[in-house]
């Protein structure tokens, strides 16, 4: 596979819409489309990394095509707002790279080793009061 830069893959997007989906969705729809395409990629991470396990109907390798979903809608964002995105990337490297030069170096929370994971309680705790009176 060939590499894409960034300004490429605004073109893109630009073609395929012009091309298949008639305009543009406005902003805000597809505000609300990013939103749920990151919820759709949140969803998998939290059941691939997190406590959760997959239903019987979900597709645990569909991991990068939630990305590139994300990734499409937020290239429709940026054409449609006059954004490029390799100029916007560029100078928030920079200004990241300015900011936080030794920020985490100097952070104790990252020097310290992950503490083991908390075992999960056996039963539920009895409250202290009775809550109904």
């Amino acid at each position: 596979m060939s590499s894409l830069t960034l300004e490429e893959a605004q073109q893109r997007v630009d073609q395929w819409i012009q091309q298949f989906g008639v305009r543009y969705f406005s902003e805000l729809t597809n505000l609300a489309q990013l939103i749920e395409e990151v919820g759709e990629m949140s969803r998998i991470l939290s059941r691939t990394y997190g406590d959760q396990s997959f239903k019987k109907d979900e597709d645990p390798h569909l991991l990068a095509d939630e990305m590139a979903d994300v990734l499409f809608v937020l290239i429709c964002l940026a054409n449609q707002t006059g954004v490029s995105l390799t100029e916007a990337f560029e100078k928030n490297l920079h200004k990241k790279t300015h900011r936080d030069h030794d920020r985490h170096h100097k952070n104790p929370k990252l020097q310290a080793q992950p503490s083991a994971p908390k075992p999960e309680p056996t039963e539920m705790p009895k409250p202290d009061k009775n809550l109904d009176e």
